[in-house]
């Protein structure tokens, strides 16, 4: 969809631009892929200083899984930045369009969901997103508020703003068509529902991925063809999860969920290549750009990148528990690296000692079966009490026990 305007779409009014009103658009622009147009989006935070009156700001999210990663926060956290400017944000979660399920870069028709699930998924997005904004400042809605009224006569009038044409402009939809594979009537539905939202809140900016730009453009047409001010867009990188490759999936296991525990994240975090480390400083850290530049000349200058690594993970880390967990992750990584014993690790009973050490370390879970424990000790990758085991007929005798596989799986038993 291409970017124009309407002969509906009134012009933005002109406002004195300040040394603050250029301060928000650097900060609007800070990372992102695109943000149109961008004289626009002057013009209305011009216009927010000039009266006070504050603009309103959309994000939607569909509750298709139960929780969120660090790919989801890059535009929670630009969120953050223009609601710390005083402005209003919206947090829309989309249990109506969940119904219908996005069609933005699928090949194949996506399964809706169900009621049930929605439900679900939706109970605990918005508590996990309040670990990046600001609670008391957030107006939290549900797109079902508007899009349940609109009924079949509502549906279809507003189906009629838009062209077939137009919407098989969207690379998505042609590229499926020129392949024959089936597009469903329903997914045409989508684009016009979300676009529909922007109406309904009468937003000011609507941000999403890169992904989502053909819908949040829908938004702006569609507000013009309402009577309304169109929204600007601001759209944000996707975020490559920790295989550096493929977009941040909870599906592809290449995610860091802001749920996991502290140490988990501190190491996964520590896990990403020095390369991608920037990426993920200039989406994902508070600090400022000219913090992030000199650090990074340091880097080019002879400093050890793992240190910059180190300070992002707990940036990120302490952002989602807390300084001293931050803190203690650190300590139970190196810990780890130098073949210490982590403070954290599970503890569990069993009984039927004496024990042979492939059965024990398969029933504490630390090996899969036997004979992959039988071959971690050949590779002299199992210890116990920090000593390396290189019996595979060892039996153990009742007592209490940190058994150890690899570098990261620990567990301390009590054999009875």
């Amino acid at each position: 969809m291409s970017e124009s305007r309407t002969q509906n779409e009134a012009p933005v009014p002109s406002h004195p631009v300040t040394e603050r009103v250029q301060e928000a658009m650097a900060q609007s622009l800070r990372g992102c892929d695109e943000l149109l147009p961008q004289d626009e989006w002057l013009k209305k935070l011009a216009r927010a200083e000039a009266t006070g009156v504050p603009l309103r700001i959309k994000l939607g999210l569909d509750p298709t899984a139960p929780d969120i990663h660090l790919g989801h926060t890059v535009v929670l956290n630009k969120m953050r930045q223009l609601q710390d400017l005083g402005h209003q944000v919206i947090f829309l979660i989309g249990d109506f369009t969940s119904t219908i399920g996005d069609p933005s870069g699928r090949n194949t028709t996506r399964p809706p969901l169900t009621a049930e699930q929605i439900k679900a998924n939706a109970e605990t997005y918005y508590k996990q997103a309040s670990l990046v904004l600001d609670p008391a400042r957030t107006e939290i809605r549900y797109n079902s508020e508007w899009c349940d009224q609109l009924g079949a006569r509502g549906m279809i009038q507003l189906a009629a703003k838009y062209t077939v044409a137009r919407m098989m402009e969207r690379e998505d939809f042609s590229k499926r068509f020129a392949a024959q594979t089936p597009i469903s009537v329903h997914e045409f539905l989508y684009p016009l529902m979300q676009g529909y939202d922007s109406v309904a809140l009468k937003a000011d900016l609507e941000l999403g991925g890169t992904d989502q730009r053909f819908n949040l453009l829908m938004g702006r047409h569609l507000q013009g063809e309402y009577g309304q001010e169109p929204q600007c867009i601001l759209t944000m990188p996707l975020l490559e999860g920790l295989d550096g490759v493929e977009k941040m999936s909870k599906s592809k296991n290449n995610y860091v969920g802001i749920t996991e525990p502290a140490n988990t994240m501190f190491a996964k975090i520590l896990s990403i290549s020095d390369e991608q480390m920037w990426k993920w400083f200039e989406l994902l850290s508070f600090r400022s750009i000219a913090e992030i530049a000199a650090l990074k000349a340091e880097v080019q200058a002879g400093r050890n990148p793992k240190d910059a690594k180190v300070m992002l993970a707990k940036e990120i880390t302490a952002r989602f528990h807390s300084a001293a967990a931050a803190d203690a992750a650190e300590q139970d990584f190196n810990n780890r690296a130098k073949g210490g014993i982590p403070d954290d690790i599970p503890e569990l009973s069993l009984t039927g000692a004496p024990l042979g050490i492939a059965a024990l370390l398969k029933q504490a879970g630390l090996v899969p079966s036997s004979s992959e424990a039988m071959r971690m000790i050949e590779q002299g990758g199992v210890k116990i009490d920090g000593a390396a085991v290189s019996d595979k007929a060892l039996k153990l005798d009742a007592g209490c026990y940190v058994l150890q596989v690899g570098k990261r799986k620990f567990a301390r038993v009590t054999l009875a």
